[in-house]
């Protein structure tokens, strides 16, 4: 209801939302650390003290999806178990103990006319993040912005309405108990998918838009919104074996980057082989891989050494298949494997194995990809891994960040100079 008591469009929700958030970012801007940690640090544990109700409500999603007929495998992650409440209040609290960004000065240097300027980490404003499913991407996202000092609008798939309601209930309760505004994080309170069309419009108010979830849900919000938009449609991850790459260290390292967990988009897509590896390579390769259940879908020249590989389509190389499936090609050299990636692949993550320094610098040099590495997993791209503590997404677009979005990749910066008396001539 509005001041006159008649019934709110979602429309005038959301702009109604997006206006408080812009004024309660101004206050959590000038907010201290310890503050901002209290207020992670009572947020979690009131996620443990309500755990039961919380548990509740996430019961009526779980019903709805059920009766929808929802995979069994959608249906768990939506599902908050002991270990998701458990995590949720861990996970804020090892935000609460991250260095905070916000006033950090970056780089510091002295003009010839003794003017001292610097550039200082200051909070992005207000984001907005559309997401799917998991309810707990509620609290960690909150999480992460809030000690980044941005008010965030969160919009979470109607799936999880229930449970991301309840969230949304214990985290205002927190803020309101620190004396902060409760806008600092709001959960969109509609299930309309219009409710995104009115976030996506919110110019004027909000300064960046996160969408977290599939490519269809990522396109949409890109071709859609009128903010900007931090995202990456899909990971095609690579790996090249060269031919100086050590056949064991190669093998655990492919087998890592597909099985450990295929379905998630750091994993790898396409095995690129260097020819003269291959013949060695290959049939051990493909042992591990179909002990695994792997399906192997292979161009003419791996087909050739691997009768159990499926011929592969044009269609397969630039593919996300987020599942025991991965495409093989073999490569005359590097130049060809780095052609390929640069044709087919997301800009997500790209590793090579190699003994060989100078070709590896020359992988990492010529490849754009957000992370490159060398004789490791692609599963390593990935904000706890790479030691930024935890992460809101990984980004594949390269302004204003670029890979894995940590606490300092949720702040912008902007320059400060002191002087004494200086004036331009």
């Amino acid at each position: 209801m509005n001041k006159r008591g008649k019934q709110m469009s979602v429309d005038e929700i959301i702009e109604q939302m997006a206006k408080a958030a812009r004024i309660a970012s101004r206050v959590l801007a000038r907010c201290s650390t310890a503050k901002k940690n209290e207020v992670l640090l009572n947020i979690a544990d009131k996620i443990v003290k309500n755990e039961a109700y919380i548990k509740k409500e996430n019961k009526k999603d779980l019903s709805q999806a059920k009766k929808a007929g929802l995979p069994a495998a959608f249906i768990d992650r939506l599902a908050i178990k002991d270990a998701t409440i458990k995590s949720m209040a861990e996970g804020l609290k090892e935000v609460s103990a991250l260095e905070d960004p916000v006033g950090s000065i970056v780089k510091t240097w002295v003009r010839p006319n003794g003017l001292c300027v610097s550039r200082m980490r200051i909070p992005l404003g207000v984001i907005g993040i559309i997401y799917e499913s998991r309810p707990n991407v509620t609290i960690d996202a909150a999480g992460l912005c809030l000690k980044a000092g941005n008010a965030v609008i969160l919009r979470g798939g109607s799936d999880a309405f229930y449970s991301n309601q309840a969230l949304a209930g214990i985290i205002k309760k927190a803020l309101s108990e620190s004396g902060l505004p409760e806008e600092v994080v709001q959960v969109v309170p509609v299930k309309e998918r219009i409710a995104v069309n009115a976030l996506l419009s919110q110019e004027e108010y909000i300064d960046l838009i996160i969408p977290r979830g599939g490519e269809e849900l990522i396109r949409f919000v890109v071709q859609n919104s009128r903010i900007p938009v931090l995202k990456h449609y899909k990971g095609v991850c690579h790996v090249y074996v060269d031919e100086c790459a050590d056949t064991d260290m190669a093998r655990k390292i492919c087998f890592n980057s597909k099985v450990q967990r295929p379905g998630v988009c750091n994993a790898v897509e396409t095995l690129l082989i260097h020819r003269k590896a291959a013949r060695n390579f290959l049939p051990e390769m493909a042992k591990d891989f179909t002990a695994a259940g792997v399906e192997i879908r292979g161009c003419s020249r791996t087909c050739k050494i691997l009768p159990i590989a499926k011929k592969a389509k044009e269609e397969d190389w630039p593919a996300e298949y987020l599942d025991l499936i991965i495409a093989v090609k073999i490569v005359d050299d590097m130049d060809e494997a780095i052609r390929h990636i640069e044709k087919y692949g997301s800009n997500h993550t790209e590793s090579i194995v190699t003994n060989d320094y100078n070709r590896s610098r020359r992988f990492i040099s010529e490849v754009g990809s957000s992370l490159v590495l060398v004789n490791a997993s692609t599963r390593f791209n990935d904000g706890g891994q790479l030691g930024l503590g935890a992460e809101i997404g990984i980004s594949t677009s390269k302004l204003h960040a670029f890979g894995p979005m940590g606490l300092e990749e949720l702040t912008t910066t902007k320059f400060i100079a002191l002087g004494n008396g200086q004036v331009r001539k």
